[in-house]
């Protein structure tokens, strides 16, 4: 996990919350969890404004969810991605000591205006500036899976400016 010190000195360039760049640094990992995920990797295009700051316009704005076209329906199933994020979640942590509660996840799936189904996620995260009492941090996911592809997506490198950025870096499907 970074250290505290760098989100801190990170924050204080960029004119933002350290709360932000914390966020920022969790969404980069989020991405590799789900794209080092066999179940998930060829299957989620990521998408949307998070997409477009993290893979192809760095100053482009702070996004604080992440948004997938989703090719497989049989996914939106709130116990496959409890399953799956549990996973992610010891994956992440693994690699950088960043928390993503398993109990803490939740997952509301219902149908969209077009009658297919739809989900929003909530993934809880601690990092090195989340706060000790009070509520955690939160992730937002939206999936949809009704949506058509009209380009193949492409594997973009993903945006992450801190230490913590394995050697090999970050991708992800967009």
């Amino acid at each position: 996990m970074i250290e505290k010190r760098e989100i801190l000195q990170m924050a204080q360039r960029m004119s933002l919350q350290p709360n932000v760049v914390e966020k920022d640094d969790v969404l980069g990992w989020m991405l590799a969890g789900i794209y080092a995920h066999d179940d998930l990797k060829d299957s989620w295009i990521f998408k949307g404004g998070t997409c477009l700051k993290k893979c192809f316009f760095e100053t482009y704005r702070v996004s604080e969810d992440l948004d997938f076209t989703i090719t497989d329906a049989s996914h939106l199933n709130e116990n496959f991605l409890k399953r799956v994020f549990g996973e992610i979640g010891q994956w992440v942590y693994e690699r950088t000591g960043i928390e993503l509660p398993a109990d803490k996840q939740d997952f509301d799936i219902y149908p969209n205006p077009r009658g297919s189904m739809q989900c929003e996620g909530k993934i809880t995260y601690r990092g090195p500036v989340s706060p000790n009492s009070g509520g955690l941090p939160r992730i937002r996911l939206d999936l949809l899976a009704d949506e058509r592809l009209v380009l193949a997506p492409v594997r973009a490198a993903v945006f992450h400016p801190y230490s913590d950025e394995p050697e090999e870096g970050l991708f992800a499907n967009c």
